[in-house]
């Protein structure tokens, strides 16, 4: 692990300084790979979060008041944190070079899905006038102004990565990325001539004076505004150019050396803009919100409901300005008022505004720059493509089976499950919750097959998986024309629960085989992101699950289950059971430990349990990749508790409770963290692994996650996060290494 990964150790409060799609998060290479400079803005600890010396160990902790704002922390400073640790992995020099491209790109998706979402919500919350505060006692006014100021070091950061550690580390691997005005006289020759044949019929500017309207700015669009000047003496005219996202982003000047396509713009405005004289440029970038929702419960018709939320994000309020370093003063003021923008809201930046399209840089076929390519493997119990397709469910039959993505190929399994259901002539029906999958989705191919195979099919699409809303959308639609039974959600509540029901007539009567989840039916994102799902015959879970789906089609929720735990139904009550049998055992003096694997620790009242739970003595283990409200290792509060958060190649996405329940193990694994919005305002799947061969490979996976000391950061009682690493005498511990290793070996990632 590289001294600068150390250095950025993370401040304190979970986020005040500080990531699915990992995936969607994943050499001595230039200056910044020293250790961090102490008074580097990015690594100050925050002066609003109280010293963990601050909070007193209680002497009666029946008087401990757990409502106490001090024992929460900042759902929207938690969330930075985790992205500052995203952005460790760019700066972290031993991290292959493109890997460390890849980081860069997916820290900016990760930030812009955060201003848009969150930073987009606490602004609608404050124009509202809304003042009541969080569990941790912020108002939505105060949240806001200190998410803006925590953001900006990370920017800078970001920023100061690629110019003055990735890009030289680029060019002395080969692969340069040339400023315009550097280039010979003949390639700059060149570059205006493929200006002038394809680019600059694609661009339109857009002017703003007394005759034009201030134009409209896309969201997320890389942009230049163009300040022109028609005589000596005459007033400035402020103009907008779209760089086009249609057009290659480096433009290839030769082998491995490319120009930024801004830059080309910019160098060739002449063309664009002639009889006036070009006086400045600079580059903008602007995000709107996306909390456009609409009421449910007036909507006459949810599919034109979602395309309204749809459209109006194109022209929602703009909540965040990036600026290059030098922006005219006179552009930048235009902009600020036009969209209404205060200072807090502008960010000046020394380096590209715009690291999505440095995908394709880090895609580049240069697999010496990058990490060991990993394929998907299949699973040792489930028969290939050629196998009869009855052959699958024999097996599952036979015994349950555990699948482990991206160990386990999703192609081979999961979407295995579906294709051999569509074709085999003893199924009669088949169901499923999609939430999101891909564009080129064979899961929905599959469903469209088995409706023309004559099978009954049922399809929850959730129309409301928010930007992934215009492609379900588009999905629903089609399997509509299929003769396909479509559900477009649920009143009220998102459906994120990742489930599919197969319903097979055999010898001795019809039989359910069921399919949960931890992670959607995407076929893409399965390379990437670490999840888990049971295929199952057991019968409790099939009349579930037909339970569900008939809720999803109907209008009416089971509370009672023989075997899943259901949110909104039995799951939060479930759980808070389970914790609390644990502090009852601790109480009485008995073993007692609680291990959850997840993406998410939000909810306050699961929080306070498991603060009561650790005051009475259960030993808790919590892998949190992301959001954690928790403070561990506060005195007699939460001594018991250690929290680890995981990123690294893989995206840690899957769900995974273990309650010891005196000596006989409870395994969970399904759609739901513990968040609010999970257990309350979304439809979950949850489900019990009995199998104890399945139990064993949880807990492998478990202990390995806990292990780790490659890419595990361990939580502070304040909040702040520091990267785990190897003792002297200890070996090097990865959870991706070693389960890919194991997979390889044993079939089984869990496996020996």
């Amino acid at each position: 692990m590289s001294e600068e990964r150390h250095a950025d150790a993370e401040p304190a409060d979970g986020g005040s300084g500080g990531e699915a799609t990992g995936a969607d998060v994943a050499g001595d290479e230039g200056p910044t790979d020293s250790a961090a400079d102490a008074n580097d803005p990015a690594t100050e600890s925050d002066p609003a979060a109280p010293d963990p010396g601050d909070v007193a160990r209680p002497a009666d902790p029946s008087a401990v008041d757990l409502s106490d704002p001090e024992y929460y922390l900042n759902r929207e400073l938690s969330e930075l944190a985790f992205q500052r640790r995203v952005l460790a992995e760019a700066l972290d020099g031993d991290n292959p070079l493109l890997e460390r491209v890849k980081f860069l790109a997916i820290f900016t998706r990760n930030m812009d899905e955060f201003f848009r979402k969150r930073v987009g919500g606490l602004k609608q919350q404050v124009a509202a006038g809304i003042t009541e505060p969080t569990p941790d006692g912020r108002t939505p006014e105060e949240q806001w102004a200190e998410v803006l100021e925590t953001a900006r070091p990370m920017f800078e950061r970001q920023a100061e990565c690629y110019r003055e550690a990735v890009r030289p580390a680029l060019a002395a691997a080969g692969i340069e990325i040339c400023d315009h005005a550097d280039l010979a006289p003949e390639e700059r020759a060149e570059l205006r001539a493929h200006f002038e044949e394809s680019v600059l019929p694609t661009l339109t500017p857009l002017t703003f004076d007394p005759a034009h309207p201030f134009p409209f700015i896309s969201n997320q669009s890389l942009s230049l505004a163009v300040l022109t000047r028609e005589s000596p003496g005459a007033d400035l005219t402020f103009s907008r150019v779209k760089i086009p996202r249609n057009q290659v982003r480096f433009v290839e000047v030769d082998d491995d050396r490319y120009v930024p396509l801004e830059q080309v713009v910019r160098a060739n405005l002449d063309l664009l803009f002639p009889d006036v004289t070009v006086v400045d440029t600079g580059l903008f970038r602007v995000t709107r919100n996306a909390e456009v929702g609409r009421d449910e419960d007036v909507a006459e018709d949810l599919i034109e409901m979602v395309e309204e939320v749809i459209e109006e994000r194109r022209f929602a309020t703009v909540v965040r300005l990036e600026v290059e370093r030098d922006m005219p003063e006179a552009a930048l003021s235009i902009l600020k008022r036009q969209l209404d923008l205060d200072d807090r809201e502008v960010y000046r930046l020394d380096g590209p505004l715009e690291f999505r399209d440095f995908d394709a840089i880090a895609d580049l076929d240069r697999p010496d720059l990058k990490a060991d390519e990993w394929t998907p493997q299949p699973h040792p119990r489930l028969p290939d493509r050629g196998a009869p397709d009855g052959d699958i469910f024999d097996e599952i039959r036979r015994d349950d089976v555990l699948v482990h993505h991206p160990y386990h190929s999703f192609d081979a399994t999961v979407q295995r499950f579906l294709e051999a259901a569509a074709r085999d002539p003893d199924v009669l029906a088949i169901k499923a919750a999609i939430y999101r999958t891909a564009s080129d989705s064979q899961v929905i191919e599959s469903l469209i097959e088995a409706a023309r195979n004559g099978k009954q099919v049922a399809v929850m699409v959730e129309l409301k998986a928010r930007f992934d809303e215009e492609n379900n959308l588009a999905w629903a639609k089609r399997l509509e024309e299929e003769g396909i039974h479509v559900a477009y959600g649920t009143i009220g509540y998102k459906t994120h629960t990742k489930t599919s029901l197969v319903v097979r007539q055999e010898a001795d009567g019809v039989r359910l085989y069921s399919h949960v989840g931890t992670g959607n039916y995407h076929s893409e994102t399965a390379k990437t992101y670490e999840d888990l799902g049971l295929l199952t015959a057991d019968r409790d879970v099939g009349q579930d699950l037909v339970k569900l789906f008939n809720y999803f089609t109907g209008h009416s929720l089971h509370e009672e289950y023989r075997s899943l735990l259901i949110a909104p139904g039995n799951m939060r009550e479930r759980f808070v059971d389970l914790i609390r049998a644990e502090a009852e055992r601790a109480r009485n003096g008995e073993p007692a430990r609680i291990t959850a694997k997840m993406n998410r620790l939000e909810d306050p009242e699961i929080v306070r349990e498991l603060y009561e739970a650790s005051m009475a003595g259960v030993d808790i283990d919590l892998v949190v990749r992301d959001i954690c409200r928790l403070r561990p290792g506060v005195p007699g509060v939460s001594e018991t508790v250690d929290v680890y958060s995981i990123v690294g190649r893989f995206l840690e996405h899957s769900r995974v409770f273990r309650f010891h329940a005196g000596g006989d193990p409870e395994h969970y694994v399904g759609s739901a963290d513990w968040m609010t919005r999970n257990l309350d305002n979304r439809v979950e799947t949850v489900v019990p692994i009995d199998d104890p061969r399945l139990q064993d490979e949880l807990d492998r996976l478990l202990d390995l996650a806990l292990a780790d000391n490659r890419n595990a950061w361990v939580m502070q009682p304040d909040g702040s996060y520091v990267p785990r690493e190897p003792d002297p005498d200890e070996p090097d511990r990865d959870i991706h290494a070693d389960l890919m290793r194991r997979t390889l070996q044993s079939g089984r990632p869990g496996g020996p």
